[in-house]
C-alpha cells in the first residue's frame, strides 16, 4: 500500500510533463538528404561586447542550429567552456532563457570561461534519437554537443578543450546524461531541479509524456519500453561514470521560499504547480544523491531549502554552483 508521500511524489513528478508545454508542434518533413559536409559556422553576429550569435550547421541533423556564446569582458588567453541547457518549454529561438531570466550575461562577464547556450531541442532531452520523429524531426543533440560543436567553439573563442555542462529541469537531466555518457568529455556538471530516472515506469512515464506534449513519440527517442536505450540513459544505473567529475546538484523542497509572491494568478500558479513539481525533482535528486554516496563519489549538494520550480532559484544557483563548476574546469 502506498503511503501519502510516495503518492504525492508521483503526482508531483508527473506534473512536470504539463508545465510549460506549448501548443502541439507543426509537422516536420524528415525526408532530408544524407549530410555531405562537415560541421561549420555559417554565420556569426557579435550582438554585444560579450555576446555572440552563431548559426552552426550540424551534419548529424543536416540543419542549422542557432547558438549564443558568452565570452569574458577581459579575455585572459585560452579558457574552458561551459555548455548550459534549457528546460523543456524554454527553447525560445530569439534568446536563451539563461540570458532572459538567469542573469547569465552579467554573472559570467568577469569569469574567464566561454558559455555556450543552444537555442534548439524542445523535448529532445539533448540526446541522439534512434529514429527521426514525424513531428519533431531529426534529433542528434548528443552528437552535436559532444562532437560537432566543441571544436568550432574552441577554434572561434580560444577554448582550451576543457568542457563542463549544466542545465535546469529537463536540461538538468540532459546535462547529467551527457556527462555520464561522455565521461572523457566533461570535467564538471551541474543539475538544477532535475529528475534523473529513465529506466522503469516512473522515469519513462515522465520522459514519454514530455515528448508527447510536443507531439512526438518517445519510441523514436530511446525505443520501445523494453529497449536498452532507457537503461543506458538512467543516471542511477550509470552513476559510476560520473566519478572524477566536479558535480553539483540542486533541488528545493517545493515549499514557499524567499522568492514567492502572492499578487497575481501567475504567482499562484508558480506556488501551487511549481511547488508540486519541485517536490518531485527533490525526490529524484535525493535518489541520485543517495546513489553517489553509496558509490563514494564526491559531489556538492544543495537540497531541500524552501523554494519552487521557478527561475529566481535557478538564477541564484549560478553563483552557488560556480565554485564547484570552476574547480572542475580549472586546468
Amino acid at each position: 500500500m502506498f503511503g501519502v508521500r510516495p503518492v504525492l511524489v508521483v503526482i508531483a513528478v508527473l506534473l512536470t510533463v504539463v508545465a510549460g508545454v506549448p501548443a502541439a508542434a507543426q509537422d516536420i518533413d524528415t525526408e532530408s538528404p544524407a549530410p555531405s559536409q562537415a560541421a561549420r559556422i555559417e554565420n556569426r553576429i557579435d550582438t554585444g561586447p560579450t555576446l555572440t550569435w552563431l548559426s552552426v550547421y550540424s551534419p548529424s541533423m543536416d540543419r542549422t542550429i542557432e547558438v549564443q556564446v558568452l565570452t569574458p569582458a577581459e579575455r585572459k588567453g585560452p579558457r574552458p567552456t561551459l555548455y548550459m541547457l534549457s528546460g523543456s518549454g524554454e527553447n525560445e529561438p530569439s534568446s536563451s532563457i539563461w540570458l532572459r531570466k538567469g542573469n547569465a550575461a552579467e554573472f559570467f562577464r568577469d569569469k574567464n570561461v566561454n558559455v555556450v547556450l543552444p537555442l534548439a531541442g524542445p523535448a529532445s532531452f539533448y540526446t541522439d534519437w534512434e529514429n527521426d520523429d514525424p513531428r519533431l524531426g531529426r534529433y542528434r543533440f548528443e552528437t552535436f554537443l559532444t562532437q560537432e560543436l566543441p571544436p568550432l567553439i574552441d577554434a572561434e573563442f580560444e577554448g582550451n578543450g576543457t568542457d563542463g555542462v549544466a542545465g535546469l529541469s529537463m536540461g538538468a537531466q540532459s546535462a547529467m546524461m551527457l556527462a555520464a555518457r561522455n565521461p572523457d568529455k566533461y570535467s564538471a556538471v551541474a543539475a538544477y531541479s532535475g529528475c534523473f530516472l529513465s529506466e522503469g515506469i516512473l522515469g519513462q512515464t515522465v520522459m514519454r509524456s514530455i515528448v508527447a506534449g510536443y507531439g512526438g513519440n518517445a519510441n523514436n527517442m530511446l525505443g520501445g519500453p523494453l529497449n536498452a536505450g532507457w537503461a543506458a540513459h538512467d543516471l542511477l544505473v550509470n552513476a559510476e561514470a560520473l566519478r572524477g567529475m566536479s558535480i553539483y546538484l540542486f533541488s528545493a523542497s517545493g515549499l514557499p521560499g524567499p522568492h514567492e509572491r502572492y499578487e497575481t494568478l501567475e504567482d499562484l500558479d508558480t506556488l501551487v504547480i511549481g511547488g508540486a513539481i519541485e517536490v518531485g525533482t527533490d525526490f529524484c535528486t535525493r535518489l541520485l544523491r543517495d546513489r553517489l554516496v553509496e558509490l563514494n563519489i564526491p559531489a556538492t549538494f544543495d537540497l531541500g531549502s524552501p523554494g519552487t520550480h521557478s527561475w529566481p532559484y535557478w538564477a541564484d544557483q549560478l553563483a552557488k554552483s560556480w565554485p564547484t563548476l570552476a574547480a572542475g574546469l580549472e586546468p
